[in-house]
């Protein structure tokens, strides 16, 4: 079976009325909970732009706390873990702004939770890969928006 592409599935929807809409995309929703998410905050991104960001980091303020950080094994598997975690979650948001706040606060906390005390290799790469992630997307802002967000990486790269 071949699967359509975008643009195919595009024309098909605009053919469907409102009704078969909301059901196609309630259906769509029980699949995983990643399209619930995904659709719960673009319903609310505009009654609540912080919304976003507030839920990634009390999710990953949690994944944090309960993980195990007191080894360099551990700790670089708990780092692996929670990397894999945010990346999921950055893709529910397009918005720059909010990807930035959260890979900023992930290295914060890598620094916080004492990742970054065990000298290994592969938590210096985590850290540095999302460090320079936010700050490709920096680069990409407004010069003002750009202004701002310097200060917090000069203090994430010392």
């Amino acid at each position: 079976m071949k699967i359509p592409s975008l643009a195919q599935l595009k024309k098909e929807l605009g053919y469907l009325n409102e009704k078969e809409l909301i059901e196609m995309l309630t259906d769509l929703s029980k699949f995983n909970r990643d399209n619930k998410s995904y659709l719960f905050f673009k319903l609310n991104e505009k009654d609540n732009p912080g919304l976003y960001v507030d839920m990634v980091q009390e999710e990953l303020e949690i994944e944090f706390q309960s993980a195990r950080g007191g080894h360099s094994y551990y700790a670089k598997k708990a780092a692996q873990k929670l990397r894999r975690k945010m990346n999921k979650l950055l893709k529910l948001s397009k918005v720059k702004t909010d990807q930035i706040e959260v890979l900023l606060f992930f290295c914060q906390k890598m620094r916080e939770y004492g990742y970054m005390s065990h000298r290994n290799p592969v938590l210096d790469n985590i850290y540095q890969m999302q460090l320079g992630k936010a700050v490709k997307l920096i680069s990409s802002l407004h010069e003002d928006l750009q202004f701002d967000y310097e200060g917090r990486v000069e203090e994430l790269v010392r």
